[in-house]
């Protein structure tokens, strides 16, 4: 089991201390990266009364995001089992037509 690195973050102005294993704080800093582009251009986009607003707008686009994902997962899902299950019969097909010959 891997140590846990100490590493400090920023979101919004305010800082936080994580606890995380070293193979998950790229991931960790790409997305406080993307969550604070997104504030700033929720800011430039929307009125809001504080910070707290953009936050809130930053959670509900994260939500949607993952949750179309998350969709879209389950699509690619359904789609490779039935290519899979053609190819299955295409190649049940060819052998049966090749005893046949």
């Amino acid at each position: 089991m891997s140590e846990l690195i100490p590493i400090n973050i920023a979101i919004a102005d305010r800082t936080y201390r994580l606890k995380l294993r070293p193979e998950d704080e790229e991931v960790v800093r790409k997305t406080v990266k993307m969550i604070n582009e997104k504030i700033v251009e929720f800011k430039t986009n929307f009125a809001g009364k504080d910070i707290q607003d953009y936050i809130s707008m930053v959670l509900i686009w994260l939500a949607t995001e993952q949750t179309q994902s998350a969709i879209q997962l389950i699509q690619l899902k359904d789609a490779t089992e039935k290519i899979t299950m053609l190819q299955n019969n295409i190649d049940k097909a060819l052998a049966a037509s090749s005893e046949n010959v």
